[in-house]
């Protein structure tokens, strides 16, 4: 390794297979060198944080785990997106997948950047055995509530599947009036992959909902706020009224 430049070691680390990396990791940490010792530091450093990932993504497949020892072998994950905002639909998605499936980076929707949140949106509906989305809009939420909406729409997306799971992991709900058992989990979106995986689903296509309806109402501001009660959202509405898409039940001390 001696014989080797720094900028030929960078390009060699950088193509290493994981298996390898502890190996590297003390080739490196002997070299006399400062900024190939920075290297292997950087390399420990990496390894560390997959071990972080892997293990993660261990723990977040308890639930369903727990599920297939008790027998049931067509598990949902369950979540919604777009309970608080004052416009647009709430979504909900479901998704299936083969047991102790893991994908680096699954998470709670919340925790991670928009341009991770698409990048996994077409990387879960890949692996899924299979996913559903409900939408129901803005009209539904003023006649029925936010929270019988929110069950609609999870009815919605366990309506799309192709197959009808027979055990569904809910983020902090329980959905009434279907024949499926099911356990709420609080938090669940980052305890469980399936959840976390539909809290992707959903908060990813709602955004591209509001993000048309941003294009239609452009002094709104819905492709920042994505329809949530901020500072300018409610100066907007002070300012022009309100939309079609906004949700009246959610306005009455605006209105």
């Amino acid at each position: 390794m001696k014989d080797k430049s720094v900028k030929d070691i960078k390009e060699l680390v950088d193509n290493l297979s994981t298996d390898k990396y502890l190996e590297y990791i003390d080739i490196l940490r002997n070299d006399e060198r400062k900024s190939v010792q920075n290297i292997a530091v950087k390399l420990a450093k990496k390894l560390d944080n997959i071990r972080r990932e892997d293990e993660r993504l261990e723990k977040i497949n308890i639930y369903e785990n727990e599920g297939y020892s008790k027998g049931y072998v067509y598990i949902g994950g369950i979540d919604e997106a777009g309970r608080g905002p004052l416009a647009g639909p709430v979504v909900a998605s479901v998704v299936v997948f083969k047991p102790n499936t893991k994908i680096e980076g699954v998470n709670d929707s919340k925790k991670l950047s928009e341009a991770k949140r698409d990048e996994l949106f077409d990387i879960i509906k890949e692996e899924a055995l299979d996913y559903g989305i409900g939408i129901v809009n803005h009209e539904e939420i003023d006649e029925f509530n936010i929270l019988n909406a929110t069950y609609m729409a999870m009815k919605k997306a366990v309506n799309c599947l192709d197959k009808t799971p027979d055990y569904l992991l809910i983020d902090a709900a329980t959905i009434p009036g279907i024949d499926i058992d099911q356990k709420p989990l609080v938090k669940g979106d980052s305890k469980s992959i399936s959840i976390a995986a539909a809290s992707i689903l959903a908060k990813v296509t709602r955004d591209s909902i509001m993000y048309q309806y941003d294009e239609m109402y452009p002094e709104y501001g819905f492709k920042s706020h994505k329809g949530y009660g901020t500072k300018e959202h409610y100066e907007a509405i002070e300012k022009h009224g309100i939309t079609p898409i906004h949700r009246k039940s959610f306005l009455k001390n605006v209105l």
